[in-house]
């Protein structure tokens, strides 16, 4: 079998599994959404900045917690509902959230998170809108994550996602750039967006 090194030489159109991700050699950035190759959107400089700040905030409050942050790359593989053999070929999804919270350190192994994070953060960047918008939140809820954020860095809003059902998020809780933004899994926890979102400088303004 030929090294795969380049998009080209899949099928658009095929079925892949977290196997076959591992072997491939793609510099690109990739995901597998049941077994769909999604090519990963290159992250804008406001992109950036946002998601340092998140992370910041995240880090310093879970720094001597349990539960661990991780980010961007860092492999999240998603069992498919109707399968549960653990085996690399049985597993059709990994995703790269710019964040994640995992608090069952028995999902972690060398090569990430086997099995749904608590939190999953997604910083939307050009070209990857409906993918967070619409693709990721059902997938995220089938898998059982339990809360999930999707961060606007254009808009200035944060919208957070909660669990209710087996499956199913409730209704959207939409957070502007003054809000201060509680997490509902994690009761000692609230975002301040005016330190995610903050006024631009005067080198920003040129």
């Amino acid at each position: 079998m030929p090294v795969i090194k380049n998009l080209s030489q899949l099928d658009p159109n095929g079925v892949y599994t977290y196997a076959d991700y591992l072997s491939w050699k793609i510099e690109q950035a990739l995901e597998l959404i049941k077994g769909k190759i999604f090519k990963m959107a290159a992250p804008s400089r406001k992109h950036q900045d946002v998601s340092r700040e998140i992370t910041l905030a995240l880090g310093n409050h879970f720094k001597n917690h349990r539960c661990k942050l991780y980010s961007a790359p860092f492999d999240v593989r998603l069992f498919d509902k109707q399968k549960s053999i653990l085996a690399d070929k049985n597993i059709y999804t990994v995703v790269q959230p710019d964040l994640c919270i995992i608090c069952d350190l028995k999902k972690l192994d060398d090569r990430g998170c086997l099995g749904a994070p608590d939190l999953i953060i997604e910083i939307l960047s050009p070209g990857n809108s409906n993918r967070e918008m619409k693709i990721k939140k059902n997938l995220y809820a089938e898998s059982g994550v339990l809360e999930y954020w999707i961060v606007d860095p254009n808009s200035e809003i944060i919208t957070r996602f909660n669990l209710e059902t087996d499956d199913n998020y409730g209704r959207p809780y939409i957070f502007l750039s003054e809000d201060i933004m509680p997490s509902i899994i994690f009761t000692d926890f609230s975002l301040n967006l005016k330190e995610v979102f903050p006024e631009p400088d005067d080198e920003d303004l040129n």
